[in-house]
């Protein structure tokens, strides 16, 4: 699509200074900022999905521990939705409420499909 609208000697010139830039490194290795971001990402996950395993931790029963499980995700959402419509300026309970909204209805819905 880009080479359709480039005229040939626009198009030549592209390939010049692309045939101008450096060649890649052979072997490409990890920096500080690199290990940074993925120790960020891991805890950013971590952090994120261990609250919702700690029923899972203490309770014996299955079935009540996903309850409390899934009570804990609803209430992350709304946490997450309030914090989201302050931030973005919206009215930041309607949005904390919507999400509650959404996280019950695919609640409901697990449940209904047998979890």
């Amino acid at each position: 699509m880009v080479a359709s609208v480039l005229k040939p000697a626009d198009l030549e010139a592209v390939r010049e200074r692309l045939m101008q830039l450096p060649e890649p490194a052979a072997h490409v290795r990890l920096r500080k900022d690199d290990w940074l971001g993925a120790v960020g990402i891991f805890l950013l996950v971590f952090l994120c999905t261990f609250p919702v395993v700690i029923p899972f931790i203490l309770m014996r029963n299955t079935v009540p521990a996903l309850r409390v499980s899934n009570a804990i995700a609803v209430a992350m959402l709304f946490v997450t939705g309030y914090t989201y419509g302050r931030l973005t300026g919206y009215r930041p309970v309607w949005v904390g409420v919507s999400m509650v909204v959404l996280g019950g209805v695919l609640v409901g819905l697990t449940i209904a499909l047998g979890g």
